[in-house]
């Protein structure tokens, strides 16, 4: 070897988060960062992620790593009444639990949950973005009394990692569709859809999807994913002419050809904004096209652009078609006054099946308390 030289050692080493760069759902990713944990600590029995919504101090599960059911799927619950987790909010600092039988006689569901499924111990990191508190990385064992300062300085370390991953990936496509809200203002997109009104939509939407998710096999991921993309649904609208989006009167026969091209240009608008974000390669972005290009069709092929019949037609545009409808009858407009809550759902009714997916209006109608608590939320105003 000549002097100065370096010789590399180019072994069989394999990068154990390798997973990471690799396109895949989080919750994938989630996993494969459990099982690189596991060979430390093989007690860590479950890794989870819950996320916070601040406008309605909703904390919701997302992304779990548990290879038997999640006690927790499709659960959401008001931040304020979970007073532990609150706690934790307000410190900023993690929490360990090694004896979770301290909680037998808690009253809160989550608290139940977890007990009923076994779990001796917690462990619970809270994840931040900016200084803005973002949700939980939840770390549960089978057994007891195994965190310890050996164990937690290393699940210090995956928690911060995995927060990253999370954020980093919502914070994304949280700013694509910020700038969306944005281009949607810059063209005067107003009148049906209201900064209220996507609001409560999207929101709506969530409820039919958490509301499924046991027939069709939605995952916590997905509902969010549908819950977040809802919003985006028209977005197509800003490339309509205001002489048509903004017309005051019905539409004639030429006008309303013009209008019904928002959808496809929506799908156009998105793909030329998932390159220039460089988003392309993130999971779950067909629910984002599908939504923008086919929730105006319906189930009797009458619908546009394409005329799809029944379940062609992608379950995530069925779900935020019966949002957006109801959304629209129950809300004031130039033209109409807003529908009480039963005629609304007698219309609903007399669609399904015909124009709208029977399973997504059942799945909205069946929540109408959760209905009236966010009509009531995010109700129009002179700012909206």
């Amino acid at each position: 070897m000549k002097a100065g030289s370096v010789k590399f050692d180019m072994s069989d080493h394999q990068d154990t988060l390798e997973a990471l760069n690799r396109q895949g759902p989080l919750t994938d990713k989630l996993k494969s960062l459990h099982d690189v944990l596991n060979k430390r600590f093989e007690f860590i029995n479950r890794v989870a992620v819950a996320i916070y919504d601040p406008k309605t101090d909703e904390l919701k599960t997302f992304i779990h790593s548990s290879a038997e059911a999640n006690p927790l799927a499709q659960y959401q619950a008001k931040l304020s009444e979970a007073r532990s987790l609150q706690e934790i909010r307000e410190s900023g600092k993690p929490r360990v639990v090694n004896d979770l039988t301290v909680f037998a006689k808690g009253a809160h569901e989550h608290t139940h949950r977890i007990a009923a499924q076994g779990y001796g111990a917690s462990y619970t990191v809270p994840m931040y973005f900016n200084g803005d508190f973002f949700g939980f990385v939840f770390f549960n064992s089978y057994r007891r009394d195994v965190f310890d300062e050996e164990v937690l300085r290393i699940l210090d370390m995956f928690a911060h990692l995995i927060s990253l991953v999370v954020v980093g990936e919502l914070t994304s496509l949280r700013t694509l569709i910020s700038t969306v809200h944005a281009a949607r203002n810059f063209a005067n997109l107003r009148d049906t859809e209201t900064g209220s009104h996507l609001e409560r939509m999207s929101r709506y939407a969530r409820i039919v999807a958490k509301e499924l998710a046991p027939k069709y096999g939605f995952d916590d991921e997905y509902i969010e994913r549908v819950f977040l993309f809802s919003p985006m649904h028209d977005i197509g609208k800003i490339g309509i002419p205001d002489s048509v989006l903004l017309k005051a009167g019905l539409l004639d026969a030429g006008e309303r050809e013009v209008m019904k091209t928002h959808s496809e240009k929506g799908r156009q608008l998105i793909d030329g904004m998932l390159r220039d974000f460089g988003l392309e390669s993130f999971q779950y972005l067909n629910i984002l096209r599908n939504i923008a290009e086919y929730h105006h069709e319906t189930l009797d092929g009458e619908g546009y652009p394409h005329g799809l019949r029944g379940t062609d037609i992608p379950i995530e545009s069925r779900i935020v078609a019966v949002a957006d409808v109801f959304d629209a009858l129950t809300s004031h407009r130039p033209y109409k006054e807003a529908w009480n809550m039963d005629d609304a759902f007698e219309e609903l009714r007399r669609l399904a099946g015909r124009k709208l997916d029977p399973d997504c209006v059942e799945a909205l109608i069946k929540n109408r308390a959760q209905l009236e608590e966010i009509r009531d939320r995010f109700q129009e105003s002179s700012f909206s």
